[in-house]
């Protein structure tokens, strides 16, 4: 069964995409979460002048994600963390480089960072999905407290 998602769903695809799913998946869980639509002729023709009239907008959208992502990877970030012989209490998570990120001045939902466990001092990369098109490295160092 075709759907046309009105929400991103992680695995599946994102907002505006026409999609095949098998009808139960749709019938039973999709349409009802309002997560997506019956793709009849007419839904189809509705979405394709709506995305017609979105490309500008979607097109300058990408380049300020773009631009920030360059940001991003130019940044030189520090995170510090109480260490004792390299080895950090606790660990290094998602959510610490969205703070230190938004110390910078760069505000990042920490959901959409992907970073690995980080449990040691030293130099580390992470990943975050800034738009669809777009994905930035995040290269951070952890250094000891003082």
């Amino acid at each position: 069964m075709e759907v046309i998602l009105i929400k991103d769903i992680e695995n599946l695809g994102y907002a505006n995409d026409i999609v095949n799913v098998k009808p139960g998946y749709a019938n039973n869980y999709l349409i009802p979460q309002g997560y997506a639509k019956a793709a009849t002729a007419a839904a189809k023709k509705i979405l394709a002048e709506n995305l017609k009239q979105r490309a500008h907008k979607d097109a300058k959208i990408l380049a300020d994600a773009q631009a920030l992502a360059e940001k991003i990877a130019n940044l030189p970030l520090v995170i510090a963390a109480k260490a004792e012989e390299g080895r950090i209490f606790g660990a290094i998570t998602a959510a610490d480089l969205a703070e230190a990120l938004a110390a910078k001045g760069i505000e990042i939902d920490r959901k959409t960072i992907a970073v690995e466990n980080i449990k040691t001092l030293g130099e580390y990369e992470a990943v975050a999905k800034i738009h669809r098109d777009v994905k930035a490295t995040i290269k951070f160092t952890v250094t000891a407290e003082e």
